[in-house]
């Protein structure tokens, strides 16, 4: 009974030193990852090399540092990798605050301010070719793929995993395959970057629709602006600066036709998938508000452009640890220089 009595007592105790004090202050370890981890274990865990990270860290720190270091605040690196851990895994929030050194309500807000950084750079990073030099660039690097004159883009929209948003039109976010998404449609240039994004349809949508109220058809249409041409597959309406595959072929040049129109096509899909292979939280799906939803595949968007002008490789399927040993060890991953990407770079 004497014991049972000590234990309320001491219970008592703690309940009225929380009254008066408050609870007690957490202090999280935080690791130095960006020093700590070697090259391919950090391009593991972010996906990212060292350098590009430090690229962009350039251009956003100064929207990510505080004004003063008290309160154990976050620096803007750890900020970012914050962000880019959560990119790479798309796990839940506690997971990624465990591995960060923070609270999951500072995790979340992390998140939000820094793709919000790096959304900013939008308009430096994906644009369309706007100059005489720009477009026929454009126009000979895509003809070198297929002999397919006059193209500057390829079009397509692919759905983007989400949470159900909830109130009354959640519903229509839920697209064809009977999952939660937001159908996001991307153009992409010859070497399998972003031109423009347009990211707020939920998964219901068709493709023509968000084609036909986005503001690439308005320029499109302003003949004097633009002289060349998208492919788009047979979802999208035949227009004469959008065009689509024959679905039936009569001859062999109209078959050649459909053959080339496919293979220069193909830039948009694999577009998808080295964006969705670098950024796997698109594929997983987030467990964030919708709107900062967004503004995380706007950023993702962004970074994949600024890897692909940084000369980043691509990360491995599925975040295989042995293979990406391997391509290590036989020199396939260059992870010490810069280099050109090219089709010929494979995993798996």
């Amino acid at each position: 009974m004497d014991i049972f009595e000590n234990d309320i007592i001491e219970d008592d105790l703690d309940a009225l030193e929380v009254i008066e004090v408050g609870i007690p202050r957490t202090i999280y370890q935080r690791s130095n990852h960006f020093d700590q981890l070697s090259e391919w274990d950090f391009f593991r865990r972010f996906r990212l090399q060292k350098e590009t990270v430090l690229n962009v860290l350039a251009q956003i720190e100064h929207e990510l540092e505080f004004p003063y270091d008290r309160n154990n605040s976050v620096s803007p690196i750890n900020q970012l990798l914050i962000a880019l851990r959560f990119y790479a895994t798309g796990t839940h929030l506690l997971c990624i605050s465990d591995f960060a050194g923070a609270h999951s309500s500072t995790f979340s807000r992390i998140v939000h301010r820094v793709s919000r950084a790096i959304a900013s750079l939008t308009q430096r990073y994906i644009k369309l070719p706007s100059t005489r030099a720009e477009i026929l660039d454009s126009q000979r690097i895509f003809y070198e793929i297929a002999q397919f004159p006059q193209v500057i883009g390829a079009v397509d929209g692919t759905h983007i995993r989400i949470q159900s948003p909830g109130g009354k039109d959640s519903e229509t976010f839920r697209n064809r395959k009977s999952y939660f998404s937001l159908n996001v449609q991307g153009i992409s240039d010859a070497s399998m970057k972003f031109i423009d994004i347009v990211v707020r349809w939920p998964g219901s949508s068709h493709d023509a629709t968000i084609f036909n109220s986005s503001r690439v058809r308005a320029k499109l249409e302003q003949q004097n602006i633009y002289s060349g041409v998208l492919l788009g597959d047979s979802a999208y309406p035949l227009r004469r600066y959008l065009l689509t595959p024959l679905l039936q072929t009569n001859n062999a040049a109209e078959q050649l036709y459909n053959e080339n129109h496919i293979r220069t096509r193909g830039r948009v899909e694999k577009l998808f998938g080295i964006w969705k292979r670098r950024s796997p939280v698109l594929a997983y799906g987030g467990r964030l508000k919708l709107n900062n939803t967004l503004t995380v595949i706007v950023a993702t968007a962004v970074l994949h452009n600024i890897a692909r002008n940084m000369g980043e490789e691509l990360p491995p399927c599925g975040d295989n640890e042995e293979q990406l040993n391997n391509n290590v060890n036989q020199g396939n991953l260059n992870i010490n220089y810069n280099c050109r990407m090219t089709e010929e770079i494979h995993y798996g």
